[in-house]
């Protein structure tokens, strides 16, 4: 094992990945109030919103007139999600300065949530992927069911390799290895990890976790250990996945602060800053989060 990083990057994914799960459909208003107060407590990188067609997601169909919104702060980075073209003409005319695309490591998940398989996805992103490099526009990836598939099982290692291979290949500048259902262990962690490091370097590889099994802060820790240094959380522990049954959300942001301040890790995000993001989006929901940090705040 490698000591622990001095720093950690946290991108923060509640304002898309989070909110897409809600039955409630958050005014624009309160969006970005919410994305403000995460910026305020010192998140660098926030994935604000999704041009995938309003009809999947009407949850995120404000994604134009709430980027529109958000004020230009060159420390802060905002993040959309883009499906094929006609979603990066969207987020072209947005102003938004960085992407992701998505794809799985599974091929049953892959279909069930973009409709095509995993190449026919990879083809389909290639030319966003170049037109976005060219419009001076950052490309992020993201493999989803990389450890299990709530439709397959067990995912090899191999083939999450295959795939983020497949992505770097386009052109994206970082992938974000995904446990969709929060089914892995640290031990599912150090084998499918481990494999990526023998291929990618670990500034390259960021870790998207889920909490379904209470696994995600064990995870977090065994990938620290192995070098990672990036990770995707969700303010709160907002999130979820319509298309991984059984899933719950995201490793709550506080929750993975928590750790990173009691492990001495610089991540420059202040916990008490985060919290007023996070009650303000649980009162407009009318819910409390599952974060254990904001339940004892």
């Amino acid at each position: 094992m490698n000591p622990l990083p001095k720093e950690v990057r946290v991108v923060e994914v509640g304002p898309r990945d989070g909110l897409q799960n809600e039955s409630k459909t958050v005014p624009t208003e309160k969006k970005v109030e919410f994305i403000k107060l995460l910026a305020a407590a010192g998140l660098k990188d926030i994935e604000v919103a999704s041009f995938v067609h309003p009809k999947w997601v009407p949850q995120l169909a404000d994604a134009q007139e709430l980027i529109k919104q958000l004020e230009l702060n060159p420390s802060v980075r905002y993040s959309a999600l883009v499906p094929n073209m006609k979603g990066l003409e969207r987020a072209i005319a947005s102003g938004i300065r960085r992407i992701a695309v998505f794809t799985a490591a599974s091929e049953t998940f892959n279909n069930k949530n973009i409709n095509m398989g995993i190449q026919e996805s990879i083809d389909v992103f290639k030319p966003v992927v170049e037109r976005s490099l060219k419009e001076g526009i950052s490309v992020r990836g993201y493999v989803s069911t990389c450890f299990v598939c709530p439709y397959e099982g067990p995912v090899t290692k191999e083939k999450v390799a295959e795939v983020t291979r497949a992505l770097f290949d386009l052109g994206v500048d970082e992938v974000s290895i995904g446990d969709t259902i929060g089914a892995a262990t640290p031990r599912d962690v150090e084998t499918t990890v481990g494999h990526l490091l023998q291929h990618f370097s670990a500034g390259k590889l960021a870790m998207h976790f889920h909490d379904t099994y209470g696994m995600a802060i064990a995870n977090v820790y065994q990938s620290l250990q192995m070098g990672i240094t990036t990770f995707d959380s969700s303010a709160g522990g907002l999130g979820g996945c319509p298309y991984a049954p059984g899933a719950s959300g995201n490793v709550a942001t506080e929750d993975l602060v928590y750790l990173l301040d009691k492990l001495g890790i610089e991540n420059g995000v202040s916990l008490k800053l985060l919290r007023r993001a996070s009650h303000l989006i649980a009162q407009e929901l009318a819910r409390d989060l599952p974060s254990r940090v904001l339940k004892v705040s």
